[in-house]
């Protein structure tokens, strides 16, 4: 497997094309519920299977990320052979998980207690592997609004 399964919410959301993936190797609802009872590694391939599609799909559709703490917020853009990276720092009582904390530095991103560190670097494994990877660690997806933003205040 190449990422890891989809949880049991994500498989319930994506029940259609699940039943359109089994479909497409010839297993209807009544050979898969027998394949759950009598084959349980089999099914597990197949959702294994199916959950490494979805990841694919969605990782290769991806192009901004960002994750928030407390008092640091990373913002992500994901090119094809490259990633850049924005780390804002506040460096006094703002909590960026809380509303007003965020809104905050949305309206004062250039205030003395706010640091922010642009970097770029190459992929070191594959660029989809590299994105699951974040999102594992919390990261989320994003349409880059935020990732513009900064980036047009510290060019």
């Amino acid at each position: 497997m190449k990422y890891r399964q989809l949880t049991k919410e994500q498989f319930e959301s994506l029940h259609k094309e699940f039943a359109q993936f089994l479909a497409t190797q010839s297993i209807d609802v009544k050979e898969w519920n027998e394949i759950k009872k009598g084959k349980p590694n089999l099914a597990i391939q197949e959702m294994n299977i199916f959950s490494d599609i979805v990841w694919e799909d969605v990782l290769s559709k991806t192009h901004y990320l960002e994750h928030f703490s407390e008092t640091t917020a990373n913002f992500f853009k994901c090119d094809e052979n490259e990633i850049h990276r924005i780390v804002i720092k506040v460096n006094w009582d703002i909590n960026l998980l809380k509303q007003e904390g965020f809104e905050w530095l949305m309206k004062n991103p250039l205030d003395n207690s706010v640091d922010i560190f642009k970097g770029s670097k190459k992929y070191k494994i594959e660029r989809n592997k590299e994105i699951f990877d974040l999102i594992e660690k919390g990261s989320s997806i994003s349409k880059g609004e935020i990732y513009n933003y900064f980036s047009a205040l510290s060019s």
